[in-house]
């Protein structure tokens, strides 16, 4: 079995890929879906509800969010990492919340 060894910012240095990037965040705890408006390490709020959102301000976030996706996850601090996933999971919730029948395009299914 090889183990490797944590590093002071709570990663393993053996640069294991079996874990999700949210077991990799150190401050991850999950609890973040349990507060909608969420808030920052400063107690400010960290986005709109998506509730309070229109559809076209709901897609145009959900839009920001992916474009950024990848500079966010190789780049940003464990904190803005943590937030971009919260904010990603809270406004795709509430896009599938609003459209529970939406439309699939067919070349996009795999046969099983």
């Amino acid at each position: 079995m090889m183990t490797g060894s944590v590093r002071e910012d709570g990663f393993a240095s053996s640069g294991s890929t079996d874990m999700s990037p949210e077991q990799r965040v150190p401050e991850w705890g999950g609890d973040q879906f349990a507060d909608p408006g969420g808030a920052d390490l400063d107690g400010g709020a960290l986005g709109v509800d998506p509730t309070e959102l229109t559809d076209e301000d709901l897609i145009r976030e959900m839009h920001s969010l992916h474009r950024t996706r990848l500079d966010t996850l190789r780049h940003a601090s464990d904190s803005a990492l943590a937030n971009h996933l919260r904010r990603t999971a809270e406004l795709e919730t509430e896009y599938l919340a609003r459209h529970p029948g939406r439309e699939v395009d067919p070349s996009r299914l795999r046969d099983d």
